[in-house]
This record gives structure tokens, sequence and C-alpha cells, in this order.
């Protein structure tokens, strides 16, 4: 199976944690682009989604879907996304498509995150997939600065603004030996907004596209 086919497969297998009756959050990548349209088919089912972009959000519209804002919303029965990387701990990098903030906004207020992959994205150790931090604009240098003082390589990705109408550093060479420690420490540099690792809040459930079908693992 090509890689196309692998992301289809967990796409549709995801289609087995949706709480019919119950707004769901809604991810952003090639991957959660393939649970979308696996969710036109039940799309009766489903009287609204929470988009963690306008690019995701213009999907769900196309196929029937109504895109609620996340501050009429409760609570989110589960939130379906993928990811750059994913370690045994379930703890992530995401952000290759510069939604990090908002898919991290998302992911906090869901009682479940299911997170759908490919297993090239499963590794031992987080952080051979650059990190991406989302700046404010104005405090770009500074904070460049401060992630070469945390050992790593930022690198100014140009030409992208976020949703947000910030900038994105995409940081090589970061040491991520303990996700949860490095996560606090990046954001806690000012004028970061967030950071890409998403170990604080870890996926629940991880539905991996394999040559042998789609493997279940949970977070323990």
């Amino acid at each position: 199976m090509n890689q196309d086919a692998l992301k289809k497969a967990v796409a549709e297998a995801a289609l087995a944690h949706v709480e019919r009756g119950e707004i769901l959050g809604v991810g952003t990548g090639s991957t959660a682009n393939f649970f979308i349209d696996a969710l036109a088919g039940i799309r009766d089912d489903i009287p609204g989604a929470v988009a963690s972009s306008q690019a995701t959000a213009d999907r769900l519209k196309r196929i029937g879907i109504e895109v609620v804002e996340l501050n009429s919303v409760g609570s989110i029965s589960v939130y379906v996304d993928g990811a750059d990387e994913i370690n045994s701990a379930l703890e992530m990098i995401k952000g290759g498509g510069a939604a990090l903030t908002r898919e991290k906004i998302v992911a906090a207020v869901a009682r479940k995150f299911v997170c759908i992959c490919d297993a090239s994205k499963q590794v031992q150790q987080l952080g051979r997939f650059p990190l991406p931090v989302e700046v404010i604009p104005m405090a770009r240098s500074y904070v460049a600065r401060e992630l070469v003082r945390l050992g790593g390589s930022p690198v100014y990705r140009e030409g992208v603004v976020t949703d947000n109408g910030n900038v994105i550093l995409d940081v090589w060479n970061l040491n991520i030996a303990v996700p949860r420690q490095m996560e606090e420490r990046i954001n806690n540099i000012v004028g970061v907004v967030t950071n890409g690792l998403f170990a604080l809040r870890p996926a629940d459930v991880l539905l991996v596209g394999t040559a042998d079908g789609v493997k279940t693992l949970k977070r323990s």
C-alpha cells in the first residue's frame, strides 16, 4: 500500500470513534483531509464540527457539515487529527501545516484525542522533524535567540502567516528527551504563542496505518 492508501485506511478506521449526534473536532493536513472525506458518508449524524484551520472549515462545508465556533460549544466528544511525529507515549510534534495553535486548543477541549497516521510517523524520540513554534511577528528575532539558547537551530518559515496572523519558526536539532518539559520551557518564552509539542495533552488513541492493516494503540 502506498502512503495515501495507508492514510485513507486510518481515516476510515477513525469513523468508529465518532460519536453520532455529538460535535466533533477535526484537524488539519493530508491525513485529516482523508478523514473529512470519509465523514461525508455519515454527515447526517453529525450536528456540527469545530475546525482547527480555515482550510479544514472550507473542506467540511463542502461535504455538507456545519462548522461551529469553539466559543459556542461546551465540549467536544472527540478530536481527530494527524501528526508529524509520535512516540510510544502518544506525545507528538504537530504544526507542519502551520495550524498548531488552533489544533492544540481544540485538542484541549476534546474529551478524546484520536491521532491518525501511517507508520512512518512513529519515532522513539521526538525531534527529527523540526519543531514548529508560532510566534508574534515582532518577537521573531528575540524568540529565535532564546531557542538557540535551548540548543535549537530555528529557521523562519518564509511566506507563511498562520490563521492567527503570526509567523512560524521551525526549530531543528532540539534534544527533546523530555517532551513535557520542553513544551513548557518554549511556551514560557515571551512572544511565543505556542509550540508544536503535544505532550501536556497527548493523544488518547493512535490509529496507525501499516502494510498489515490499521493498528490501534492506547495511552496507558
